[in-house]
C-alpha cells in the first residue's frame, strides 16, 4: 500500500489526478491487475469524470444544487454537513482495472478528486492487486 498527498488550493475544485496514478504504476512495475483508491477524508471524494472546459465547474454546482439547505446538527460545524452529505453521495474509492502499467478508463475518462472543504492537504492509498500469472 502507497499513499499520495493532493494539495487542494480552493475551497471547491476538481482536481485531476490520472497522471499522478499511472506515474504511480510504471514507477512501481505495475502492471496488469486492479488498483484500488481511499481517500482518507470526509469533505473530498473521489470519481471519474469528463474534464472538458467548464465541466469541472458544473460539476460542483450540481453537487452543491443536490443537497438541501437544512439547519444541520453536525456538532463541529454545521455549515460542513452539505460537503460531508456530498462527499457521501459520491464515495471515498475507486477501484479501477490496470493493464500495461495504465488504468483502464474510457476515453475522455480522468480520475479526479473533488474538494468540498479547501484548501487542504489530502491522502489518498493506493493499493494494487496485481493479477495471477499463469
Amino acid at each position: 500500500m502507497q499513499k499520495i498527498t493532493i494539495k487542494t488550493s480552493k475551497e471547491k475544485e476538481v482536481i485531476d489526478i490520472t497522471r499522478i496514478l499511472n506515474d504511480l504504476l510504471i514507477k512501481n512495475f505495475y502492471d496488469k491487475g486492479v488498483v484500488f483508491l481511499f481517500c482518507t477524508h470526509t469533505t473530498c471524494a473521489l470519481t471519474t469524470a469528463d474534464l472538458d472546459e467548464g465541466t469541472d465547474i458544473d460539476m460542483i454546482d450540481a453537487y452543491t444544487i443536490m443537497v438541501p439547505k437544512l439547519n444541520y446538527r453536525h456538532p463541529h460545524d454545521p455549515a460542513q454537513a452539505p460537503d460531508h452529505i456530498i462527499s457521501s453521495l459520491i464515495g471515498s474509492s475507486l477501484t479501477i482495472p490496470v493493464q500495461s502499467a495504465s488504468m483502464v478508463l474510457g476515453s475522455w475518462q480522468k480520475v479526479v478528486l473533488i474538494e468540498f472543504a479547501g484548501p487542504k492537504e489530502r491522502h489518498i492509498t493506493v493499493t494494487f492487486i496485481s493479477e495471477k500469472k499463469e
